[in-house]
């Protein structure tokens, strides 16, 4: 009976061995398994992440660290102020304040005007018509042209070519000097800012509008609803979304405009149209006071992201009421 008995606990100690020596292999196959995937993720995401750090992050930060300081961007001597900046952006500069209220009129023209423009154009390519990928083309084209040289081109357009025009028809809207009086060379700057975004704009709208169930629309029509019903109360609701993407894009483009603003009018005449991205420009490399454009550049990225955010929030809250 000893023996047996002895025979028993050696299987029971073999078996508990083998379990034992099985879950360790599971585990270390397991743990083998996470290394390889955390692996391929290093592999595939780490050169983005590093790029995007080098980029983005680190002059993020470093801008405001600067935000907090008077360096002049060229010295190595940089003294600590604290809120100093802050301080002097919202009691002495004046030119901060009126770009930032001049950048906010011109940002809430340029959404209404360029979502109003984009889902148009974008109606009219989706309609059954011959030359509706040529239009396609036609309306975007103009995105694909760089800020600058879009600016020099329309500077070129409404000095020149609104002049000669002007003389030919004698009509007073093309004899304006639009880049010369401070209320047209606002107007000028929308107008080339629509003319470039409003094809992107389009493109959005377009796939959005492709989506919507043409069982609905008949539907509607054997009802007997007209077309601004059918716009209304089925179209508009199923292209939320995209409305949303839209509204989002075109809230950032158009507070961060600055290569039209530079090439049109350089902000002139007299500072009247020099939008906010230009004005930081001009404080942090014109002036030579890079703490104090960082400070302005760090104010500017807080009102466009809680803009932002409220936005998307409010958007994507209507998307799902409707």
């Amino acid at each position: 009976m000893n023996n047996q008995s002895k025979l028993e606990n050696v299987n029971v100690t073999t078996l508990k061995n083998e379990k034992h020596t099985k879950a360790s292999e599971a585990a270390t196959l397991h743990k083998q398994r996470k290394l390889k995937k955390a692996g391929l993720f290093a592999l595939f995401v780490g050169p983005a992440f590093l790029a995007f750090a080098l980029i983005v992050l680190i002059p993020f930060f470093t801008g405001m660290y600067y935000a907090f300081t008077d360096w002049n961007g060229v010295t190595g001597n940089i003294k600590w102020v604290g809120l100093d900046n802050f301080t002097y952006l919202f009691t002495e500069d004046k030119q901060f304040q009126t770009s930032f209220w001049l950048t906010l009129r011109y940002t809430v023209v340029a959404i209404i005007l360029t979502n109003g423009v984009g889902f148009g154009l974008a109606l009219l390519v989706t309609r059954m018509l011959k030359t509706r990928n040529i239009l396609r083309t036609v309306f975007f084209l103009p995105n694909l042209i760089g800020g600058l040289l879009l600016g020099f081109i329309w500077q070129f357009i409404f000095i020149k070519g609104f002049a000669s025009i002007g003389q030919l028809t004698g009509l007073s809207f093309f004899k304006l000097s639009w880049l010369g009086d401070e209320k047209t060379a606002f107007w000028g700057i929308v107008i080339v800012s629509v003319w470039q975004g409003a094809g992107y704009i389009m493109l959005i709208y377009t796939a959005a509008l492709q989506n919507v169930p043409q069982e609905l629309l008949e539907a509607a029509k054997i009802d007997g609803a007209n077309k601004w019903q059918t716009l209304r109360h089925i179209t508009l609701p199923m292209v939320a979304p995209a409305v949303t993407v839209c509204l989002f894009l075109t809230i950032s483009s158009s507070f961060k405009i600055f290569d039209v603003n530079l090439s049109l009018t350089n902000g002139g005449p007299f500072k009247s149209t020099e939008m906010l991205a230009l004005n930081i420009y001009t404080e942090a490399f014109v002036n030579n006071r890079y703490g104090l454009g960082e400070a302005k550049a760090l104010v500017f990225f807080i009102v466009v992201a809680l803009i932002t955010i409220i936005q998307v929030t409010y958007t994507k809250r209507k998307e799902i009421e409707s």
